[in-house]
Formats: structure tokens, C-alpha cells, sequence
């Protein structure tokens, strides 16, 4: 069936949706073979920018403090990150990329680029920029932070 003709063709949201659950789905299966999640590879690479407490890295990423916790543990018990002393004040903690996650850091960033780049392959070279420009300027201003709500939206967390 043509885009066009379907129903929700111009719903940006249940098209957003629909491509993060898609992009998310084939980027666990191909961080599989690393034994790291894309939330875990996403911990991994916003705690490797600097010293960052855990409520920091949660609002850099825009996770919820227990699912955090949680990414944290498993990273921990791998062996990737830990939770250490910060050097400006020894009575926080924050999180450090161990030697390890460095490195597997490095084969999941490898991964990740490349089924981005085969996912973009879709579009032209110029039509690429435009589209992850918007979407970066969408994702920082407009729709940075949702908004209160009766019902707030659970967000579909990745197997893995």
C-alpha cells in the first residue's frame, strides 16, 4: 500500500513511534552479539562526556531514576561502569566509564552508526542531513520535555 493511502501516514506521531520501536528493535538485535542494550549503550556513551551524577545522566538521556538504577546495576556487574568519588566533591557520586566500557563503548558506537547509516541509506545525502538537523532541532526545543498530563504516556522500554 502506497504512504499515501495509509491511514496514518500523516500522524508524526504514531510515525515517530512507529520508526523509534523499528530503529530501537534492529539496533538491540545488532548490539546482540555485544551483550549491551541500546539503553545501556546510551548510559554508557552520555557518562563517557564527563563527570555526571546518576539523576544527571537520567535527565541527559531522559530515562526515570529506577530504570536507571537498574542500567546502572548491569553495567556495574559487567564490569563497564562504576560509581565513584567525584573529583570536585568527594561526597557525590558519580558515574565513570570503566577501561572495558570504553572499549565496548567503541564496538557499540561501530554498530550503531552503521545501522543508522543503513537506515538513512533510504534517503538522499542531502534529504539526510535535513532530516536529522529537524529532528535534532525538534528533539531540543520543541519537543525536549512533554508536557503534564491526566495520563502520562509510558514509554516503550527496549528488550534487552
Amino acid at each position: 500500500m502506497a504512504a499515501s493511502t495509509q491511514p496514518l501516514s500523516t500522524n508524526l506521531s504514531w510515525m515517530l513511534s512507529h520508526a523509534s520501536y523499528t530503529l530501537t528493535t534492529e539496533l538491540t538485535a545488532a548490539l546482540e552479539q555485544l551483550g549491551i542494550s541500546p539503553r545501556a549503550h546510551c548510559v554508557l556513551s552520555a557518562a563517557a562526556t564527563g563527570e555526571h551524577t546518576q539523576t544527571e545522566l537520567a535527565q541527559m538521556i531522559g530515562l526515570d531514576k529506577t530504570t536507571l538504577l537498574v542500567t546502572l546495576d548491569e553495567l556495574e556487574a559487567a564490569g563497564l561502569a562504576e560509581r565513584r568519588p567525584s573529583e570536585k566533591d568527594r561526597r557525590v557520586r558519580v558515574i565513570a566509564v570503566t577501561n572495558a566500557g570504553e572499549r565496548k563503548l567503541a564496538e557499540a558506537e561501530k554498530i550503531a552508526d552503521r545501522v543508522q547509516a543503513d537506515v538513512l541509506e533510504a534517503l538522499s545525502p542531502d534529504e539526510r542531513k535535513v532530516f536529522v538537523d529537524a529532528l535534532g532541532r525538534l528533539v531540543s526545543d520543541r519537543l525536549a520535555k512533554p508536557v503534564v498530563c491526566a495520563h502520562p504516556v509510558r514509554r516503550r522500554a527496549p528488550r534487552g
